[in-house]
C-alpha cells in the first residue's frame, strides 16, 4: 500500500528523483511514522534511508514493499550526486535545508502539489483506517460519559477520554484534547485547564485519536445537569445542529468549499448567529487532523469523492457560551457519509 504511494508520487513528478523529507509525507510514503529520515524515490525504485533508531522496524515492516531500507550516512549530497534534478516538497521545508540543497546546483523541482492531490483523496485502505479511527472516538466518548462527575477538572476529563482512546484501539490522540466548562467553550480552542466541572456547566469537547496513523476528528457540546438558565443556549444548539444536518444533506461532490461552507452559514444567518460563526465549516482529515481540502468563505477548492473531512459548524458568544458539533465525514457516490456518529441532540448529563 505505502509503496503504491511511493509510485504514484513519482509518476505525477517531472523529475529525475524524489526526495521526502518531512514526517508526514514519508508516513504517506512508507506507512510508518518515524521522527527522521528520507525518502528517495527514482526510476530504479525507493529507498527509506534512516538512522539505527528505526532501521530494524523500518526493515520488519517494510519487507516485501518493494522499499529497501538503508542506513542514513551524512552528507545528504551523497545521495542526490548522480542526478541534476530533484522533487522535494518547497512548502514544507525550513529555508536553511532548501537553501543549502540548491548551493548543490541541483535544478529543484516542488513535490508538494503531487502530495496535496494524491492525499487529499483516499485509497480504500486509508478510509478503512479513518473510519477505525472514527469508531474509537465514538466509542470513547460514548464510555466518557458515564464517568464524568462534578469537580472533575477539564485536564482529568481530557486524560480519561485519551486513556479510553487508547484502550480501544487508538495509537494516540489527532491534536491536543480540548475540554471547555461553562463559560471556557465560548473559545473556539479554549486550552485545557483546571476549570472544575459544577452543575449546570455547559461543556464542549473536541477530540480525535489516530488508527494506522490516520486521524478521526469529532467535537460535541452538552450539558452537565439542567439548572432552567441556559434558554438562549438551547435555541442556539438547535440551529448549529440544524446548520451540521443540512450540510450532510446538501453538500456533493463538485462543490467548491466556499459553497459548502455557504451552506452551514446561511442557514446560521437565518438566526442572525452568522457572526457569531467564527471559523470555517470544515478542512480535510487524513494523516494529518489539518489537511486539504479546506471548506472555508474564501475556498475554491473542489470536493470529490473520497475526499475526508469536518463539517464543523459552530457558533461562540464571548464570555457566555460557545457551541460546536463536529463529525468527520466523507463523500461517496456524490454525498456525504458520516463516519462518527455518536448521538449529536443536546444531551442533559
Amino acid at each position: 500500500m505505502a509503496h503504491t504511494n511511493a509510485n504514484k508520487i513519482y509518476g505525477l513528478i517531472k523529475a529525475e528523483a524524489v526526495l521526502t523529507q518531512a514526517e508526514d509525507l514519508r508516513k504517506y510514503l512508507t506507512g510508518i511514522e518515524t521522527s527522521f529520515g528520507y525518502v528517495l524515490s527514482d526510476k530504479e525504485g525507493t529507498t527509506f534511508y534512516t538512522d539505527a533508531r528505526y532501521l530494524e522496524g523500518a526493515e520488519k515492516a517494510l519487507k516485501n514493499t518493494g522499499i529497501s531500507v538503508v542506513q542514513f550516512v551524512s552528507p545528504l549530497e551523497n545521495l542526490l550526486k548522480k542526478y541534476r534534478q530533484v522533487a522535494v516538497p518547497v512548502g514544507k521545508m525550513l529555508v536553511p535545508d532548501y537553501e543549502k540543497l540548491k548551493s548543490t546546483g541541483l535544478e529543484i523541482v516542488d513535490s508538494l502539489p503531487a502530495f496535496t492531490a494524491a492525499m487529499s483523496v483516499k485509497e480504500d485502505y486509508e478510509s478503512a483506517y479513518i473510519k477505525k479511527a472514527c469508531e474509537i472516538a465514538d466509542k470513547a466518548f460514548t464510555a466518557l460519559l458515564g464517568d464524568i462527575k462534578e469537580g472533575m477538572t477539564e485536564n482529568e476529563v481530557a486524560a480519561l477520554l485519551e486513556y479510553l482512546m487508547r484502550k480501544f484501539g487508538a495509537s494516540g490522540t489527532s491534536f491536543a484534547t480540548i475540554v471547555a466548562f461553562g463559560e471556557n467553550s465560548s473559545v473556539p480552542h479554549h486550552e485545557t485547564g483546571l476549570r472544575k466541572l459544577k452543575s449546570g456547566d455547559i461543556v464542549l469537547i473536541d477530540f480525535g485519536c489516530k488508527y494506522g496513523g490516520y486521524c478521526s476528528d469529532c467535537t460535541r457540546t452538552f450539558l452537565f445537569g439542567e439548572d432552567g438558565k441556559h434558554g438562549d443556549f438551547k435555541k442556539a444548539y438547535g440551529h448549529v445542529l440544524e446548520a451540521h444536518m443540512l450540510v450532510k444533506e446538501k453538500v456533493v461532490s463538485g462543490m467548491t468549499g466556499k459553497t459548502a461552507d455557504a451552506v452551514a452559514r446561511d442557514c446560521l444567518k437565518n438566526y442572525g448567529l452568522d457572526k457569531l460563526f467564527t471559523h470555517s465549516l470544515g478542512h480535510g482529515i487524513g494523516i494529518n487532523v489539518h489537511e486539504f481540502p479546506y471548506i472555508s468563505p474564501k475556498s475554491e477548492d473542489i470536493l470529490k469523492d473520497g475526499m475526508v473531512f469536518s463539517d464543523e459548524p459552530g457558533v461562540y458568544l464571548a464570555g457566555s457560551f460557545g457551541i460546536r458539533i463536529e463529525d468527520t465525514v466523507t463523500l461517496k457516490d456524490g454525498k456525504i457519509v458520516s463516519l462518527t456518529d455518536s448521538d449529536k441532540k443536546l444531551m442533559i448529563l
